[in-house]
Formats: C-alpha cells, sequence, structure tokens
C-alpha cells in the first residue's frame, strides 16, 4: 500500500476473515485483552446539563472524528454517575440500533465523565495499547465482523458477551504503540484535509442560498427602481414586482390521508417525506403504493409543474422543503405534503420553488408556528406573503437559477467524491497497519 512495505515472514493467524499476520504477532479474543470484564452503562434519562456534575456520554454525542458533541452535552448526578466514572482510554462500543458496533475513546481532557446503558465499556490492561485496540475497532475487518452479526441476529444488538468473543490481531507491546502513534499522525492529516473539504462545501452552501435569496427577492437587474415591501423580512423589492399572498396565486391541497399500507406492490405511486431531500430534490428509488377511485385520482394525481411542500416534519430543519414535480405515470403525495399547483400559462412553479426553500434555509418557516410544534399548515401557507415578479421574468429567474446551482452542485459532488476517497484511504491504512499488511513500526513520526 503507497510506499509502505510488508513484513518480511507471515503465518495463517487461524481466523478466516483476518487472513495472514506477521509471523510473530498473536490473535487473542478481546477478552483477554482487558484488565476487568466488560461493563454496560447507566440507564438514566438525559435530562440535566449542569458542567459542574459528571458528563454523560452517549453514542449519538459521538462525532465521526472521534470527538463529542458541545451542543448535545448532558450531565448525571454524582451519586449515579460515580459507578460509571470513565479513565484514560476506556474505549466506548454500541452496543445496538443504527450506530451499533461505533466505538469511542475516552480522555481526561473531556472532563470528569459516565457513559450510557446502549455503550460498552472496555478497560484495555496494561500489557496491551487502548489506542491501538481502539484504531482496530475502526478497521474494515471490524465493520465486515459487526456486519455478520447482523446476518445471523433476527436484531441489531452486540452484547457483551459477542464482542467479548471478538478476534483481535495483537503484535508486542512496544509496536502496537508505535502502530498507534504512526496511525494517530496520519489519520490526523487525512482528517484535516477531509475537514477542509467539508468547509469548501459548507461555502458553497452559502454561496447557493445568497444567490437564490438574491435572484427571488431582488431580480437579476441590479439597475431597476426598488420599493419597499411592506413585509420586514423581505425589505425592498424591484419596483415593478407584486406582493401576492400564495393562496391568490395557486391552487393548495391535502394529499393522500391515513397509514401508508407498506404491502402494497402495485397501485398509484405514492410519494412521502422521505421521497423530498431537505435541497428539495425528488428522490423515487423507494416509495409506496396506494389504491384510489376515479373520483379520487381527479383531486389527487400529480401534474407536471406541481411543487410538493412539506408542510409537518418531526425536523424543523426539514420543514418548508419544497420539490418540483416532473415524473411520468400517475404519482399521487402523502397528506404531510401539500400539493402546490399553479396555472403554468401565468405562474412559473419553478420560480416559486426556489423562493420556497430559500425561505426554509434561512429558517423563516422554523422560527415560525414551526418554532413549536413544527408545522406549517394549508392555511399558514395559503396566507403567506410571496412576491411575483411578471411571468417572463419568474422564467428568466428560475433558468438562471438552474444554471447556476448546478454549477455549484457539481462542484460539491466533486468534494464530496473527493472526501469519500479519502474516508476508503484512511480506513485502508488503519485496516493494513492493524492487521499486519503493512510494517509501519519503523516509520518516522515527525
Amino acid at each position: 500500500m503507497g510506499n509502505y512495505q510488508g513484513y518480511q515472514k507471515y503465518k495463517d493467524s487461524g481466523v478466516e476473515w483476518l487472513g495472514d499476520i506477521p509471523e510473530h504477532w498473536e490473535v487473542k479474543r478481546f477478552k483477554f485483552l482487558l484488565s476487568e470484564p466488560f461493563k454496560y452503562g447507566a440507564n438514566e434519562a438525559a435530562e440535566i446539563d449542569d458542567p459542574n456534575l459528571p458528563r454523560y456520554i452517549r453514542i449519538t454525542d459521538v462525532k465521526d472524528d472521534g470527538n463529542l458533541r458541545d451542543d448535545t452535552f448532558r450531565s448525571l448526578p454524582e451519586e449515579i454517575a460515580k459507578d460509571y466514572i470513565l479513565e484514560e482510554s476506556d474505549i466506548l462500543l454500541a452496543r445496538s440500533g443504527a450506530t451499533v458496533g461505533k466505538t469511542f475513546i475516552y480522555r481526561k481532557s473531556w472532563g470528569k465523565a459516565a457513559y450510557a446503558g446502549y455503550l460498552i465499556r472496555a478497560r484495555v490492561s496494561g500489557q496491551n495499547n487502548s489506542d491501538f485496540i481502539y484504531k482496530f475497532l475502526q478497521s474494515k475487518l471490524y465493520w465486515d465482523w459487526v456486519k455478520s452479526i447482523f446476518i445471523q441476529a433476527t436484531i441489531q444488538n452486540i452484547s457483551a458477551e459477542k464482542y467479548s468473543n471478538l478476534f483481535i490481531t495483537i503484535p508486542p507491546l512496544n509496536e502496537q504503540e508505535k502502530i498507534a502513534q504512526f496511525l494517530d499522525y496520519k489519520t490526523k492529516q487525512i482528517d484535516e484535509l477531509i475537514k477542509k473539504k467539508e468547509t469548501l462545501i459548507e461555502k458553497l452552501d452559502e454561496k447557493r442560498t445568497a444567490l437564490i435569496s438574491h435572484a427571488v427577492t431582488k431580480g437579476l437587474n441590479s439597475s431597476v427602481p426598488m420599493k419597499d415591501s411592506g413585509i420586514e423580512w423581505l425589505g425592498n423589492i424591484p419596483e415593478h414586482w407584486d406582493v401576492r399572498h400564495v393562496k391568490r396565486v395557486a391552487d393548495i391541497s391535502y394529499g393522500v390521508g391515513g397509514e401508508i399500507d407498506r404491502s402494497l406492490t402495485e397501485g398509484i405511486n405514492l410519494l412521502s417525506l422521505p421521497n423530498v431531500t431537505r435541497d428539495g430534490n425528488l428522490l423515487v428509488d423507494e416509495y409506496g403504493f396506494c389504491e384510489l377511485s376515479d373520483f379520487e385520482k381527479v383531486g389527487l394525481i400529480l401534474q407536471k409543474g406541481d411543487l410538493l411542500f412539506n408542510w409537518r416534519n418531526g425536523s424543523s430543519s426539514h420543514l418548508g422543503k419544497t420539490a418540483y414535480f416532473d415524473l411520468d405515470g400517475e404519482w399521487t403525495n402523502v397528506s404531510f405534503l401539500l400539493r402546490i399547483r399553479f396555472n403554468m400559462s401565468q405562474f412559473c412553479s419553478r420560480y416559486f420553488q426556489y423562493m420556497l426553500n430559500g425561505l426554509r434555509i434561512t429558517g423563516f418557516f422554523m422560527v415560525s408556528k414551526a418554532g413549536v410544534n413544527n408545522t406549517f399548515n394549508l392555511n399558514e401557507l395559503s396566507n403567506l406573503k410571496i412576491i411575483c415578479p411578471v411571468h417572463s421574468e419568474q422564467k428568466q429567474i428560475a433558468e438562471y437559477l438552474d444554471q447556476k446551482t448546478t454549477q455549484i452542485d457539481i462542484q460539491k459532488a466533486k468534494i464530496k467524491q473527493a472526501i469519500e476517497l479519502l474516508k476508503e484511504y484512511r480506513t485502508s491504512l488503519i485496516t493494513n497497519a492493524v492487521t499486519g499488511k503493512i510494517d509501519v513500526s519503523q516509520v518516522d513520526i515527525p
């Protein structure tokens, strides 16, 4: 791999999925690397956020880079936390749910901390290096093992007993330390590169937001006279533009009510909340079906050019996301998506899609009634005041934004691809180092 060389001699590890390992390495079950048995965390509600009390670590607090989130801080009373206090380099393993298999290594710099019941604590003995073990738990082989446990089980759960029997490759202690130091150094470099690229994506998102916001509220001609819109959050708009309620320019209706029948495999194609991305794109890799009578079809079948507005969602950041419908075939939508239909000879729905998504991005819907119950219903949307340029100008703005946002999306896609390649390289480097496929013990670390 790269310029790194392998070891001179290898042997069969005796574990099929580990393959060959360096001749002087061993393979041991996880439980034999610990100074004391695995221990489950505290089954307590995360309701306190007192910084003077021990932090209560849950797996949802752990970021992808191994650090803890500041915005999810919770704490436990001392009398409860005392039986679950972490020590330097303790490893936490998620045992169930969507994050099962995820790991975290504790540092004293995080302050006094305990851990939650859905986590298992592993305290590595002094004969082994915690950082090396932690790195093994980030390898591809480890995640392949996690997936294999799922195949055998009916639920996503890895108990302490299962973790106990995980096979781990073990070099001599001094070599464990050198490998861990090398990987700390290299993964930090890779993580910094990833962070820079993620910052670029954030800047492109900011550029996209500013571009849309300016175009739909100020137009494309900066020299036209302006006037006060009469709406505080809008400010000045071009003098020849109108401000109207949504109900004056479009017909709005709810979709199909009731629970989705997941057993249906044919019928009318049914779009639901997951089919609309936060940026307002339609994703139809998976969708449901429903049955409609000919009479119901008249009011519920979507037409090309309709907009789908997410008026209710458990996450306020998704509230107001608006998709443009342009699919062939018979489609309808669930009731949590409002259908907005324009007279296409007078209005350009793509322009209004940009406007509504622009409002969502700026947090308009989040700070309205949504701040209380995450809804912006038909009545509220009907009475929302929006800007209406003339039809030809709506089309011109929509076409301009289509072109500019596509360019930004292409840039973002390239950056995301580069990030994925860096992540793959990171995982591959860890995997090859902790299993002895490459010898990094003699590599100089600045």
